[in-house]
């Protein structure tokens, strides 16, 4: 964990993959009501009160993905992933969260096991320490719970 003294604060990466920009015109009895605005308002809220530190972005570049992997290589604690479909067919970015080799949870919003066969394969998620699928919103406070953990347990 990144700080000085008693005053430690996890940094974690939060990084969000093609079309969760445009979460609010995709099907809500797939992706759930709120809005990634809501979904974030009550992350960093959960954050404050953790003690840690988010830095977010989204992309629809698998490129630009990978790219924010590599540079935050040291500078963050954690990583949260929603990789949305490249988790399904990006090797390079299932290689690049290893390379970047941080204790890691891939988030889904929708329960990909339950949907197309096309979507049952996850890529990335063999490089993450877990994968919470199908909780909509609250999988990302879930992941952001369980790597306080991993990462507190990393340091002892």
């Amino acid at each position: 964990m990144s700080g000085r003294g008693a005053e430690r604060v996890l940094q974690v990466l939060v990084l969000n993959g093609p079309n969760l920009g445009q979460l609010e015109r995709r099907p809500a009895d797939i992706y759930g009501q709120e809005s990634w605005s809501e979904i974030l308002e009550r992350l960093q809220a959960e954050a404050r009160a953790l003690g840690a530190r988010l830095t977010v972005h989204q992309s629809d570049s698998e490129a630009e993905l990978i790219r924010l992997l590599h540079e935050g290589e040291g500078r963050f604690d954690a990583l949260i992933i929603n990789p949305g479909g490249l988790s399904h067919t990006s090797v390079a970015l299932r290689d690049a969260i290893e390379i970047f080799a941080r204790p890691t949870i891939e988030v889904h919003l929708s329960n990909v096991g339950a949907r197309e066969p096309f979507r049952h394969p996850a890529i990335t998620g063999s490089a993450a320490q877990g994968v919470i699928s199908g909780l909509g919103g609250q999988g990302y406070r879930l992941a952001l719970l369980a790597l306080t953990r991993l990462v507190g347990e990393e340091g002892r």
